[in-house]
């Protein structure tokens, strides 16, 4: 087991007692070979290990800029999740990067899988930054949209992160 730190833009994420705790989409397989598969694959932010369990982590930070893709943001968490699980599978059998084979190795063998997604939004909504999402209809969607991964994916921002991973601080 081991504390491991990983920046994501504003935010510090601090996992305590993880089997493995990696930036999933700088990966050198996923860079170099993965992301070019199949017209593109897109990639989560995190994949964590911790007991019986993989999370898959994607951090969306809306405090500074507000969204401006034309996909919906669910249907853009389903894609990364997909080709995040096949991007694992692949650095299983052809990555040549032996930290990434051992870590994907490791992150298949696990017996759950867990999608969340990192939600932070302004705190004081105002015109020019609005409360983008309720998170409350963003965890609907996004359960509609992973049912092939996760049966219940969720949804947190810094003030209610999941304690069995760690915590997480602005910087």
């Amino acid at each position: 087991m081991a504390d491991v730190t990983l920046d994501e833009g504003h935010l510090r994420f601090e996992f305590k007692d993880v089997d493995f705790a990696e930036q999933y989409d700088g990966w050198r397989h996923h860079r170099n070979v993965f992301s070019s598969a199949c017209g593109g694959a897109k990639a989560v932010d995190f994949v964590v290990g911790k007991g019986n369990v993989i999370w898959l982590i994607e951090v969306k930070d809306y405090r500074h800029h507000r969204r401006d893709k034309t996909i919906s943001l669910w249907d853009e968490i389903a894609i990364k999740v997909r080709d995040t699980m096949a991007g694992l599978v692949s650095t299983k059998f052809i990555g040549v990067d032996d930290d990434e084979r051992r870590t994907s190795r490791t992150a298949l063998g696990k017996r759950k899988l867990h999608v969340a997604l990192h939600l932070e939004q302004t705190k004081n909504p105002s015109r020019l930054f609005p409360q983008a999402f309720n998170p409350a209809n963003v965890r609907l969607k996004l359960k509609q949209n992973l049912r092939f991964a996760d049966l219940h994916p969720v949804v947190f921002d810094r003030t209610d992160f999941p304690a069995q991973l760690g915590r997480v601080t602005s910087i």
